[in-house]
């Protein structure tokens, strides 16, 4: 096409360009943004009882921090909980090599005890390089362990949220969301049917995020925050938690210096260090909604089904 057609062309469309860009800005949200900010507070009895819940972390310390208080409130309900971590935790944490992946798997067994669950599997890939694996391998062990449990609920990291550098935590969330979604199938990985699973995909997610994210649900856990501090108490090995209220208690000592908030002993000190400073995030989510500790998510819930819903209301 010459220049001067082509100009004449582009100034002929321009009007209907500048109609089409008007009407994407002034466009309403789409149907499928699963919804509002929802609050969601602790209920009363056991809803949620024969329910699986399963949850999902790359490291020791992932769950503890971001998304403790939702599973404690979601197992008080009925969940039956199992513990997912992906990575052997090899880069965080004391000593030399096997020192660091002992100490992490010793944290993340006290963290599936203190949360109750009813097993924990380790899939032990190396920290820090999930970016190197082949995703479908993960994204199947992870619809195996879908199916073989049953689960209906997964928290785990968001695969969409915004600013993620750790290749773990993106790597994960993406296999997982994936994983949801596929294990439903009645084709994939036939020899799970073989060996007796059923197709079973999971219909509830609670995905959090380091930093940005379109969060949708925000959860009252002023009811665990206390359990979520006694969870956190369990990462020793790294993370922002464990001993380190008593560490900076006796750096002060030393220095001739003394914090009230660390309390007098160094018990007192690790569980009041993780109540003011790794849980400042939970307490400023919480004042965003007139609550006193929350933690926030991007949450999908199961599928709505019209055409079940329109037989219950109409059919004769």
């Amino acid at each position: 096409m010459h220049r001067r057609h082509f100009l004449g062309a582009l100034a002929q469309a321009a009007p209907a360009l500048a109609l089409q860009q008007s009407s994407l800005r002034t466009a309403p949200d789409s149907y499928d943004d699963h919804g509002g900010v929802v609050i969601e507070r602790p209920a009363g009895g056991k809803p949620h009882a024969g329910k699986v819940l399963a949850l999902i972390q790359p490291h020791s310390d992932d769950l503890p921090i971001f998304a403790a208080g939702t599973a404690f409130k979601l197992i008080d309900e009925g969940y039956t909980a199992f513990l997912i971590r992906v990575t052997n935790d090899d880069m965080a944490g004391p000593g030399w090599y096997a020192e660091t992946v002992t100490a992490n798997q010793r944290d993340n067994t006290a963290v599936a005890r203190v949360f109750g669950c009813k097993q924990a599997f380790d899939l032990n890939y190396n920290n820090h390089m999930m970016d190197n694996i082949a995703r479908s391998e993960l994204r199947q062990r992870f619809i195996f362990l879908f199916r073989l449990l049953k689960a209906d609920t997964v928290i785990c990291y968001d695969p969409w949220g915004h600013y993620e550098e750790n290749p773990d935590h993106y790597v994960t969330a993406a296999c997982v969301e994936a994983a949801c979604w596929m294990a439903g199938g009645s084709k994939d990985y036939p020899e799970h049917f073989a060996a007796g699973l059923q197709p079973h995909a999971v219909r509830e997610k609670y995905y959090f995020s380091r930093f940005q994210q379109r969060v949708n649900r925000v959860v009252d856990i002023a009811s665990t925050v206390e359990r979520k501090i006694d969870v956190n108490l369990e990462n020793k090995a790294q993370g922002p938690a464990g001993e380190n209220g008593a560490r900076l208690r006796q750096r002060l000592e030393r220095e001739g210096k003394r914090l009230p908030l660390l309390g007098t002993n160094d018990a007192e000190a690790n569980r009041n260090y993780i109540r003011e400073f790794v849980l400042n995030r939970d307490s400023e989510i919480a004042r965003r909604y007139g609550l006193q500790w929350a933690e926030q998510f991007h949450y999908i819930g199961p599928e709505e089904d019209r055409v079940n819903q329109h037989i219950r209301e109409h059919a004769r």
